[in-house]
């Protein structure tokens, strides 16, 4: 177990390899053109797609059309903190793109070509960012291992037998193998999280409402949320400043920050004070690899100045209100689809949607009461720190065709999601929570931690997962992935 990158190559493009901030700043310059950028990312997606199946739907007459008008949004848009100035970039496959295939992983929904982008792309599309495609989700989103019957497995570059995490798991191996320099995800259940933590990127699960709606049309839903990905925290904040702003038709969505993230970042954090849990109480099992490198990254942490304190807020009832507001989300969501793209929904999502329809008035109402207690005990908690670190998963990725971990550290997991518990908390209180690599198991794999922040707290969160980057200093980049047959 080590907190350095196993020894890799990379054989695209020489651009690819650039972090977003860098190539955006060549770009403002006229430097490198956004038809080159395009050029090498079409390059990077034929060349490592047979190995790992991340951007599943491309459109490059759509990307390369859309040149045109960048000039002209430059004029009134080049200022703005979150341009991009013609970087291409990658929407998951749950998010509308106007003329574009989008499936949602589903069988039902496998030939939809929607007429009109959802709003978050057009606000990324609005401020330089050229989509280049969609990449893979499992169904729905229902799921921490990224495959369906459209498109199959996604699998993780690190070591292509084992499964890259879900439900983003396309968006992070489009980073890591260097499709992309940003990649749209989403998150519920650490559907960002888990694949950054299994990919060694950067996955944010920002405030609801920062970085666009809940999901139409039940727009007032703020369990499931869209989010920045990246490779390093100073993409994720570049990301992070294109996403966010208010937008009428989101209700929850607000206004963009006087000092955007990027800015923030440039403003040091002193005197960080970490919250450290290695398991949340006893909340969810960890295997002792993971414990162990989390361990270390928390002693060089403390070397290099850092407080670090193993410390958790009581959290009494965070199981039952969690499910119970999963239930609500699939529900008001997915309950309504239509019958015929229904009944081709695979077990573990129509589970879902029988649990949220049949929970009773009073296990919603609890909910409701429930969330609010836990948001203040973590209010108050996080009075006296900064952030709370605890793991993203408790151990590192299994085979691909393995839906979902069977066993954690001994313990029998009772359904898909109970191995993802670690996720819970941060979605059930609506607080910011950035997953940033910290080490590597024994077999290669990443391990990836969250740091959990106060209320709106979104820059503080950068500013201390800055700071554990460049101390543990991993040296990660981008990777050829690893075959094996």
């Amino acid at each position: 177990m080590t907190q350095t990158a196993p020894t890799t190559q990379f054989t695209g493009p020489d651009i690819c390899k650039l972090p977003a901030r860098e190539v955006v700043a060549l770009l403002k310059k006229r430097e490198v053109s956004p038809k080159e950028l395009l050029d090498a990312s079409f390059q990077r997606i034929a060349q490592v797609e047979p190995a790992v199946n991340a951007t599943v739907t491309t459109c490059p007459e759509r990307a390369y059309a859309a040149l045109e008008q960048l000039g002209e949004q430059a004029t009134s848009n080049s200022d703005y903190a979150g341009w991009l100035a013609g970087l291409p970039i990658a929407i998951k496959d749950l998010t509308a793109v106007s003329g574009v295939k989008t499936t949602f992983g589903s069988w039902g929904m496998r030939d939809f070509i929607p007429d009109k982008s959802g709003p978050l792309v057009e606000r990324l599309e609005e401020r330089g960012g050229v989509v280049v495609g969609k990449t893979n989700t499992p169904e729905f989103g229902a799921g921490g291992n990224t495959f369906n019957q459209v498109f199959g497995y996604t699998r993780n570059p690190w070591d292509t037998r084992k499964n890259a995490g879900g439900s983003s798991g396309g968006a992070a191996v489009s980073l890591i193998t260097g499709e992309v320099w940003l990649s749209q995800g989403s998150d519920l259940a650490g559907s960002l999280r888990t694949p950054a933590a299994y990919c060694g990127v950067c996955g944010f699960r920002a405030t609801p409402g920062r970085t666009g709606g809940g999901p139409d049309p039940a727009a007032f839903l703020m369990e499931g949320i869209s989010g920045p990905m990246a490779r390093d925290v100073e993409d994720t904040a570049l990301f992070l400043d294109a996403m966010a702003g208010f937008d009428p038709r989101e209700p929850l969505t607000i206004e963009a920050p006087q000092v955007s993230f990027q800015a923030a970042l440039q403003q040091e954090r002193k005197n960080i004070r970490i919250a450290f849990s290695p398991d949340q109480n006893g909340f969810a099992p960890v295997e002792a690899n993971i414990r162990s490198i989390m361990a270390q990254a928390m002693a060089s942490l403390e070397t290099s100045g850092i407080t670090v304190d193993e410390a958790c807020p009581e959290l009494p009832g965070l199981y039952e209100t969690y499910i119970s507001l999963r239930g609500m989300h699939y529900g008001a969501v997915n309950a309504f689809i239509p019958n015929e793209v229904q009944q081709h929904f695979k077990q573990t999502l129509s589970q879902n949607i029988a649990t949220g329809m049949q929970q009773s008035t009073e296990d919603i109402y609890r909910a409701i009461r429930g969330r609010t207690d836990l948001y203040q005990r973590m209010r108050v908690f996080l009075q006296d720190f900064d952030v709370l670190a605890i793991p993203v998963v408790g151990l590192e990725p299994e085979r691909v065709e393995n839906e979902y971990p069977l066993v954690v550290d001994g313990v029998p997991t009772v359904d898909y999601v109970d191995w993802l518990k670690f996720s819970y908390l941060a979605t059930t209180t609506a607080l910011p929570s950035l997953a940033l690599p910290i080490g590597f198991t024994e077999s290669g794999m990443p391990v990836g931690i969250q740091l959990i922040g106060p209320p709106r707290g979104e820059a503080l969160v950068l500013q201390v997962g800055l700071a554990v980057e460049r101390i543990l200093n991993l040296g990660i980049g981008v990777i050829d992935p690893v075959v094996y047959s």
